[in-house]
């Protein structure tokens, strides 16, 4: 059976600038798969709750990025992996695991996904997703309250002393490294037409014309 090898594509951008629904449409029109980063946060059921709500989840350490690597490098082999699935409520990875076949595109997202130069290389195209700090703060207070179970005064404070300064550190810096820079505010049919168009010309194979 011959490998379907990969087209690599890297999505990157402050938190709920809008990368996470453009790499799921993104994903739909190539019948692709999306593999987030926030799937790789470091299990820490060996923390006391109290303990695991003072962690920052906004600096790269956060992350396994070991795992990471492996598995998105076996991804762009045409493996298979076996995802791991994190449990935002609890701040602990799930003993279940998700299957991820290699597709035709791979979308890889999240806030440090240009962070690792090891990392970014293996993208074949790298976009980036800006939208004003007002707007990824409102948003976030929207998810975290609905999704994962915070309250709106634990967002905010959250948002001021760990978020927003991390994404001056670690996620602007990584404009630099896109192909693409997509305003996350436009309407999200707006900006998946305009990065098909973009990718399509550097992915022949990619198009679905």
């Amino acid at each position: 059976m011959v490998k379907q090898i990969p087209f690599l594509i890297g999505v990157s951008g402050p938190s709920c600038s809008g990368k996470t629904e453009i790499s799921r449409r993104l994903a739909e029109v190539y019948q692709g798969n999306v593999v987030a980063l926030d799937s790789y946060y470091r299990d820490l059921s060996h923390l006391t709750p109290q303990e695991r709500d003072l962690v920052n989840f906004d600096r790269p350490e956060a992350l396994d990025v070991d795992l990471l690597l492996q598995q998105v490098r076996q991804l762009a082999a045409g493996e298979a992996i076996e995802k791991p699935i994190y449990d935002f409520k609890h701040h602990v990875r799930a003993k279940a695991v998700e299957r991820v076949v290699p597709a035709r595109v791979v979308i890889v997202e999240g806030l440090f996904a240009f962070h690792w130069k090891a990392l970014r290389d293996l993208f074949r195209f790298r976009i980036f997703v800006e939208a004003p700090d007002a707007t990824c703060e409102k948003r976030r207070e929207e998810r975290d309250v609905r999704e994962r179970g915070r309250t709106p005064d634990y967002v905010r404070e959250q948002y001021r002393t760990t978020v927003r300064p991390m994404v001056s550190r670690y996620v602007l810096p990584t404009r630099e490294y896109a192909d693409l820079v997509l305003n996350g505010e436009k309407p999200l049919e707006h900006l998946v037409r305009a990065a098909a168009e973009q990718i399509n010309r550097v992915c022949g194979m990619c198009s679905t014309a």
